[in-house]
C-alpha cells in the first residue's frame, strides 16, 4: 500500500494532512470557532490520528492501543499545558455543553438493541444481573481486605477507594456520592470529589487493560469467546437468524429516522427518571428492549437505527475518546494520590469484578470473555469508560449490557454505600 492510499480515520493520508494543517493553524493562532464546528474539528483530527497510530504499533494494537492512546495522550498534553484555551473551549462546547457523549451512547444503545436478535437481547439483560451483583459484593470485600492487609484503615479503603471504582463514573457516580458523603460528614463536596476521582480514573485504566487481555485470550482460546455475542447459542437455535445483519443497504433517510428514534428513547428515559427515580439511561435501555421484544417499531426504523450505530461507532469512537481525554481525565488528581498501596487496592477491585464475571458466565450459559468484559465496565468511568473498554475489545455491540452494568450497578453502589456510611457515621 502506497502512502497516498494509507488512511487516517476515514480519509486518505494526504487529505488528512491538508485538513489537519488548517485546524492546527487555527488552533495555534487561537482562531478556532468556539462552537460545535470547532469541537468536531479538534476531536476528529486528534482522535483519528491517535486511533490510527495505536492500531499500527505492533503489540500495542492487540492490547487496546487505539483506545489507550486516544484517551491518554490528550490528557497528558493537558497535564503539561501543551493545549491552549481555544482548543479546550471548542472541545468543551461539543463535549460538555452539547453533551456529545450522551448522543453517542443513545445512538449506540438504540442501534445495538433494535438491531439485535430479540431472544439474545432479553436473555443477556436478565442473566448479567447475577454476575453484576455478585461481582460488586466480592470486589468490595476483597478490596477492603487488601487495604487492611496493606495497613490502611478499612473505612477509608471501603468508602474512598473501593466504592468510587464501582460508582459508575464521575457524573452519575462520584458527584452524587460526594454530595451524599458531604451531607453525612460535613466535608465540602468539592473536596470529596477531588478525593474520590483518582480511584475512578485508575480503575478505568486497569479495566481497559483487563479488557485488552481478555480480547487477546478470546483470540487464542476461541471456545471462551462468543466473538461479540454474550449469550451462548444452543444447538437447536437457527444460527443464521441470530447472527445475520438485516439492516440492509445504506439508506441515509433511514439513518435520519434512527437519529430521531435514539433521541426520543433518551428523552423518554429522562421523563421516566422523574417519575421513578431510576437512572434515565438504564430506563432507556429497558424501554428499547421492551419495544424490541414486542416488535412494535417498524423494521425500516430498526434498520435505520442499526445503520446509524455503524456510522457513529465507525467514525466517532476514537475522536470521542480524544475529547474525553482533553476534558474528563484530570491526571493532576491521579498523580497527587499515586502510591503502590493505592494501585494494589484498585487493581484488586477491578480484577475481582472481572474474575467473577468470567467464572460465573459458564453457569449462566454466557461466553466467559464477553461476560468478563461487561463486568469490567462496572469499574469504568460511566459512559466514558464503557466506550473505552468496549472499543478496546472491538465489541461496541455490547453497549446496552455495559450501560446496565455501569448505570444500574453504579446507582446501587452509590445508594447502598451512602446508607451504610450514614449508619456508621
Amino acid at each position: 500500500m502506497s502512502w497516498k492510499e494509507f488512511q487516517v480515520g476515514s480519509v486518505p493520508l494526504p487529505v488528512y494532512i491538508s485538513l489537519s494543517l488548517v485546524v492546527m493553524a487555527a488552533a495555534y493562532w487561537q482562531q478556532l470557532p468556539v462552537n460545535m464546528l470547532g469541537g468536531f474539528a479538534v476531536i476528529l483530527t486528534l482522535g483519528w490520528l491517535l486511533g490510527t497510530i495505536g492500531g499500527s504499533i505492533p503489540g500495542l494494537k492487540n492490547f487496546g492501543g487505539p483506545a489507550i492512546l486516544s484517551l491518554l495522550v490528550p490528557s497528558v498534553l493537558v497535564f503539561f499545558n501543551l493545549v491552549n484555551e481555544n482548543v479546550l473551549e471548542s472541545a468543551d462546547i461539543l463535549m460538555k455543553q452539547a453533551n456529545f457523549l450522551y448522543f453517542y451512547i443513545a445512538c449506540l444503545v438504540a442501534g445495538s438493541i433494535l438491531g439485535m436478535n430479540r431472544k439474545m437481547l432479553i436473555q443477556g439483560l436478565f442473566r448479567m444481573i447475577i454476575p453484576m451483583i455478585l461481582g460488586m459484593v466480592c470486589a468490595m470485600a476483597v478490596g477492603t481486605l487488601v487495604g487492611v492487609l496493606l495497613g490502611r484503615d478499612w473505612k477509608e479503603t471501603l468508602f474512598f477507594i473501593v466504592t468510587p471504582v464501582l460508582a459508575g463514573g464521575i457524573g452519575e457516580g462520584i458527584l452524587p456520592l460526594s454530595i451524599g458523603y458531604s451531607a453525612i460528614t460535613g466535608i465540602s463536596s468539592e473536596q470529596l470529589v477531588a478525593q474520590l476521582i483518582p480511584a475512578t480514573i485508575i480503575g478505568n485504566f486497569f479495566a481497559i487493560l483487563c479488557t485488552a487481555l481478555l480480547s487477546r485470550l478470546g483470540e487464542k482460546r476461541p471456545e471462551l469467546s462468543g466473538q461479540g455475542q454474550l449469550v451462548k447459542i444452543n444447538k437447536g437455535d437457527d444460527l443464521s437468524d441470530i447472527l445475520e445483519d438485516k439492516s440492509g443497504p445504506l439508506d441515509v433517510k433511514k439513518m435520519g429516522a434512527g437519529v430521531l428514534t435514539a433521541c426520543t428513547l433518551f428523552i423518554t428515559g429522562g421523563l421516566l427518571q422523574k417519575l421513578t427515580g431510576f437512572p434515565g439511561p438504564v430506563l432507556m435501555i429497558l424501554l428499547a428492549a421492551a419495544l424490541k421484544y414486542i416488535n412494535v417499531i417498524p423494521q425500516e426504523t430498526q434498520n435505520g437505527s442499526k445503520q446509524l450505530y455503524k456510522f457513529i461507532s465507525g467514525n466517532f469512537t476514537f475522536p470521542l475518546m480524544a475529547g474525553l481525554g482533553l476534558l474528563y481525565i484530570p491526571l493532576k488528581d491521579v498523580v497527587a494520590t499515586l502510591s503502590i498501596q493505592y494501585f494494589i487496592i484498585v487493581i484488586s477491585v477491578v480484577f475481582t469484578v472481572v474474575s467473577v464475571g468470567f467464572f460465573v458466565a459458564r453457569f449462566l450459559n454466557m461466553h466467559p470473555v464477553e461476560a468478563a468484559i461487561i463486568s469490567s465496565c462496572q469499574s469504568g468511568m460511566g459512559g466514558t469508560g464503557d466506550v473505552a473498554i468496549l472499543s478496546t475489545a472491538d465489541r461496541m455491540n455490547l453497549m446496552p449490557f455495559a450501560q446496565v452494568a455501569t448505570r444500574l450497578g453504579g446507582a446501587i453502589t452509590v445508594i447502598t454505600m451512602t446508607a451504610i456510611l450514614r449508619m456508621i457515621f
